[in-house]
């Protein structure tokens, strides 16, 4: 027996499990950057309109901050640049897919199990990243045949799509690094996404320091951070090959760490030591909710705060934004259809806001799902063998799905409106407006985290099904409206109902038709959790 004897059989455990979630991120990222250039080729035909928008909004330093840098003005930079964010959502399903098929499995005692078997030291550790490391490299395989049946060069797009699935690549091995030195799962995910967090802030202080393209007195930042080297490979703009290796070697030291750590310590522990609580739990700890806030008030911090900078960036560039298709009809039409209204700076803000409410729903998912990962984690079972109802446990978890939301979007529409007012001096007037066109985007997120409440106490077996139908909405929201998609299939999305509440006159039936939606997949959720079975893991 080898230290790699077993690996091939967990990759066909891993694909097994993974059969619908992976493939369908998979596809949904590489469909984009393909719609993103034929977008860009329609918008902007000419040279001389693609030279204004790039003076005017893709080298504003605050898009340049949140989607990287662009060097030239031709449909495949700008291209490369607004598909900047995939390359982080990347990395961010990376990071995620190790850490649920090592440190997950071993929190959870199976990979306990499957060690008392004919399984090599390195076995769990290598399928896990085998995978994600064949779903980025088929990611990005798609993302450059995507390109180039989009007209786009062959050399640039097979460059982009490299430095994409090399970017996932290297988080994959953080990641995997991750899982070794934390007892916990949640210790896991905190510590990869705290490094990606950290690659982020360190691209985004670097790209703020330059416009355009040019280097800046922080670009040195940026290649400090995994997170941006793709973009400097310079795909359609002179491209530089050599940049790929960068993300290699990277992962490479990554794995060198991560391989001796994982067979130096004992089954079910950690690197790093875990810290005991207190001998008596306090008064807060003393029913469901009190648990819940618990479990939940790590990531509602770190999502409040991610949101609050997201809306200061989103902010800052909404008046440029405005300026820059200011006579364009098409992408007017186009960013009203995703949430705007006739003024562009407005439909800038409002598409935005839109797109913030997936995230939002995103949370409520996770919020919502946390009530199954305590299940089959075998945590619930003894508490619920207690005094405490089905009713409560759940409705304590489930009160964060949809309190969640109106948080994160509060504080996203509260900074937008501090950034966006201060850029045109109305403060006052733009902070109300932004912060109520923020919670107006609360209900569809509600109706995502109520879907994902029901699979919980319906289906739980298929709760990450609520994954699909975000990716679904997300899909609808990106290329319905490029697509020219009948009203029909738009509506399928609760987001297509949220009124346009920016600069219109709107009523507030859609919303509640949309809490009401909510209310009653709570109720079915709450009432098939109190009837169906929780078997033990």
């Amino acid at each position: 027996m080898t230290a790699f004897t077993g690996t091939r059989h967990l990759v066909r455990l891993i694909l097994r499990r993974d059969r619908v979630v992976l493939p369908i991120w998979v596809l949904l990222l590489a469909v984009l950057p393909a719609s993103y250039a034929a977008t860009y080729a329609e918008l902007y035909p000419t040279a001389a309109e693609r030279a204004a928008y790039l003076a005017g909004t893709a080298s504003n330093p605050s898009i340049v901050a949140l989607l990287g840098p662009v060097f030239g003005d031709s449909v495949g930079a700008l291209t490369v640049q607004r598909a900047g964010l995939l390359v982080l959502i990347a990395a961010l399903v990376s990071v995620l897919m190790v850490v649920r098929h090592t440190r997950t499995e071993e929190e959870a005692g199976r990979r306990e199990l499957l060690g008392a078997t004919v399984l090599g030291r390195y076995a769990g550790l290598t399928s896990a990243l085998l995978v994600t490391y064949a779903a980025n490299v088929l990611l990005g395989l798609l993302i450059a045949g995507g390109l180039v049946a989009a007209g786009m060069p062959g050399a640039g797009s097979l460059l982009f799509g490299g430095g994409l699935a090399l970017t996932g690549v290297a988080f994959a091995t953080v990641g995997g690094l991750a899982a070794q030195l934390t007892e916990s799962a949640g210790g896991a995910r905190g510590i990869g996404l705290g490094v990606l967090g950290l690659a982020f802030v360190l691209r985004l202080a670097g790209d703020a320091g330059g416009s355009g393209g040019a280097a800046g007195k922080a670009e040195w930042l940026s290649w400090l951070s995994p997170l941006g080297w793709a973009p400097r490979g310079r795909a359609f703009a002179g491209e530089r090959w050599w940049v790929l290796l960068l993300p290699v070697l990277f992962a490479a030291v990554v794995a060198l760490v991560a391989y001796p750590v994982s067979v130096r310590r004992d089954l079910g522990a950690g690197v790093l030591p875990q810290r005991l609580g207190p001998a008596a739990a306090g008064p807060g700890l003393a029913g469901p909710f009190g648990l819940a806030w618990r479990l939940h008030r790590g990531q509602l911090l770190g999502w409040t705060v991610g949101f609050g900078l997201l809306g200061l960036v989103l902010g800052g560039a909404a008046d440029a934004a405005g300026e820059a298709v200011q006579g364009n009809e098409q992408i007017a039409e186009i960013m009203a259809r995703l949430g705007g209204t006739s003024a562009l700076a407005e439909a800038y803000l409002g598409g935005t806001l839109s797109l913030t409410a997936l995230a939002a729903a995103g949370y409520g998912i996770q919020a919502a799902l946390r009530a199954r990962a305590e299940e089959t984690a075998g945590r619930a079972e003894p508490l619920l063998a207690t005094a405490v109802s089905r009713t409560r446990w759940l409705a304590a978890h489930l009160l964060f799905a949809l309190l969640g939301p109106v948080v994160v979007l509060a504080v996203a529409g509260l900074t937008t409106g501090l950034a966006y007012g201060l850029s045109v001096g109305d403060v006052g007037g733009e902070l109300p407006r932004l912060v109520g066109a923020g919670l107006a985007q609360v209900p569809a997120a509600w109706v995502l985290a109520g879907l994902a409440a029901l699979l919980v106490g319906w289906l739980p077996r298929f709760s990450s099904a609520a994954w699909a139908v975000l990716a679904g909405c997300l899909l609808l929201g990106q290329l319905g409206a490029v697509l020219k998609l009948s009203q029909w299939a738009l509506d399928l999305s609760p987001f297509t109902h949220t009124p346009q509440v920016l600069g219109n006159n709107w009523t507030a039936t859609p919303l509640a038709v949309l809490t009401a939606l909510t209310a009653a997949l709570l109720a079915l959720a709450l009432r098939t959790f109190h009837t169906r079975n929780i078997p033990t893991p």
